[in-house]
């Protein structure tokens, strides 16, 4: 008799079979506390790494994409196979603790139909690493518990069968988790915070390789998000964008200063997260004025 899992994570493959296999390492040690999980890899890196995880995780589901797959559309692949009780999303480079699953159902427990939860760094060996963690991550390190909060992770986040299946089309549409869970709030459907479900983030950096990484996801937010709006719009948002430097180190700094934690890498990394946040507001210039462009499928 088919059980249905409690549990489906879908899980995007963008950055090849190393990163992938600790993922779902970690990912294998929730396996014994009770929690029935299903796994599937959307998987866009090609036939290695296929045979990589049919090799050594021969339990886990791969869907296999061409090489310019979105991320979003990835996602969507993942909820349209997934049949478990609730769907989860994380990355390949995202590693759960052994209770990451238990703590999920116990947050969905309390009747919430949206939990995300806090990202800590994985990825310590350089300023590099550092650097780019804050400028991705820093409303993460210490964010607001609560039953309806403003803004949620997009890769340690789960949600109802139900609701993940109903707003996958969004998914489709190529939209990151910021439009996705916005929708959801205009919809009245809360966004729950529990920090205590972390996850660590694990992806080393070079310096040009985050700023093209930086520069494209941004473009591919603003770009999106452009294909809504009026001219007048995108021309406010291209304004904004010049003076969005300064806005984001400030807030980048002062949300890791509060937290009293790192204080020393962030003072280390503050050269480069100034170069970073200028990758970041150009790119969402661009991504106004110009539309997303090919940037989707180029994001990692």
């Amino acid at each position: 008799m088919h059980l249905t899992p409690d549990l489906s994570v879908v899980i995007p493959s963008v950055n090849g079979s190393e990163i992938l296999v600790e993922c779902l390492e970690a990912l294998h040690r929730n396996a014994s506390n009770g929690v029935s999980l299903e796994v599937l890899v959307v998987e866009r890196c090609g036939e290695h790494v296929r045979q990589v995880v049919a090799d050594r995780f021969p339990d886990v589901t791969v869907l296999a994409t061409s090489d310019g797959t979105s991320i979003p559309d990835m996602r969507a692949l993942g909820v349209q196979h997934a049949t478990g009780r609730a769907i989860a999303m994380i990355e390949d480079h995202i590693l759960v603790p052994a209770d990451w699953a238990s703590r999920i159902q116990a947050s969905l427990a309390t009747g919430a139909a949206v939990v995300g939860g806090s990202v800590y760094n994985a990825a310590t060996d350089t300023i590099v690493d550092w650097a780019a963690f804050f400028c991705e991550y820093s409303h993460l390190l210490m964010p607001r518990a609560g039953a309806d909060v403003d803004r949620l992770s997009g890769n340690n986040v789960v949600y109802t069968r139900e609701l993940g299946v109903r707003y996958s089309t969004l998914l489709r549409e190529g939209r990151w988790e910021d439009h996705f869970h916005d929708e959801l709030k205009r919809d009245g459907i809360k966004l729950m915070c529990a920090p205590e479900i972390a996850v660590g983030h694990k992806m080393h950096y070079r310096m040009k390789e985050y700023l093209s990484q930086r520069f494209l996801y941004s473009r591919a937010w603003s770009g999106v998000a452009s294909l809504r709006l009026t001219t007048a719009q995108r021309m406010a948002g291209m304004a904004k964008s010049v003076v969005l430097p300064p806005v984001l180190f400030a807030r980048i700094v002062g949300r890791v200063w509060a937290t009293r934690r790192h204080r020393r890498e962030l003072l280390e990394s503050l050269p480069l997260l100034a170069v970073f946040v200028c990758a970041w507001a150009a790119g969402e210039g661009v991504g106004y004025a110009t539309g997303p462009g090919n940037s989707l499928a180029r994001v990692r």
